[in-house]
């Protein structure tokens, strides 16, 4: 059985993460499949954008398999450090959208961090139990888990590693939208299929723009899209005008 099975939808890819039975731990193998994966959809041009998801309904992922570390089959140093899928999520230079479709705990906490855009079923819950199981966040979470929430939620949750379900998630701000289970993957590939019908040359340009920016102070991140938004001068009048009135008829469409 494949612990990662890929999709492929026209323009965008479903990739599942495919361990139900062991709650879609990250072992190694997973772990090495969703980094071959990752970067086989970075070097496919067809391919623009991404629905991260897991089988079952009980677990977006539990995080590192805490069984196959507690055999000595791998070390937990190898694991967040040079097994790291966080960091293949971020070779991938078009939008990831994370479909959330169970518990999502510490590191699958991260891995759902590293995505664009969270859709979560109403069964989704989060957690971050690192200071439960002691060990220190390497896949982004101590740092992007505040940005996203806020200081105060972001100590809460790590402080006390309690749950939160998706209503509070998405109260804070941690998720888009949350779904019944039956609509989690259609809502998913509607967010995709949109994102495929914008200027093809816009996602990954527009995405890099907004995570480059937000790592930076705002002086310079203002700075850095005056810098990336020099050529849109070189746009003609009658491409800004059909590109104007294509925009309208999408609105009227949306309308009500």
């Amino acid at each position: 059985m494949a612990v990662v099975e890929v999709e492929r939808c026209g323009g965008y890819a479903v990739v599942t993460m495919n361990r139900p039975e062991a709650m879609n731990a990250l072992s190694k193998a997973l772990r090495s499949e969703l980094a071959r994966t990752f970067d086989a959809l970075e070097a496919d041009p067809d391919i623009r954008a991404v629905i991260l998801t897991a089988a079952g309904d009980r677990a977006f992922t539990a995080g590192l398999d805490l069984k196959e570390l507690g055999s000595g089959a791998t070390s937990l140093a190898d694991a967040v450090e040079k097994e790291d899928p966080v960091s293949a999520l971020g070779r991938f230079s078009g939008p990831v959208i994370g479909a959330i479709n169970g518990v999502a705990i510490t590191g699958g906490f991260e891995l759902a961090l590293a995505c664009d855009v969270l859709i979560a079923s109403e069964t989704a819950r989060f957690a971050d139990t690192h200071a439960r199981i002691g060990v220190m966040p390497g896949w982004g979470l101590s740092q992007r888990l505040s940005r996203t929430i806020g200081i105060f939620r972001a100590k809460e949750m790590s402080l006390t590693g309690n749950f939160i379900d998706a209503a509070t998630a998405e109260r804070w701000g941690l998720v888009n939208r949350v779904v019944a289970p039956a609509e989690l993957m259609p809502t998913a590939r509607r967010f995709a299929e949109d994102m495929l019908s914008a200027d093809p040359g816009m996602l990954k340009a527009l995405k890099a723009l907004i995570d480059d920016g937000f790592a930076l102070p705002f002086g310079e991140a203002m700075a850095l899209e005056t810098e990336r938004s020099a050529g849109n001068s070189a746009i003609g009048a009658a491409a800004v005008e059909a590109r104007r009135s294509a925009v309208l008829d999408r609105g009227r469409s949306q309308a009500g």
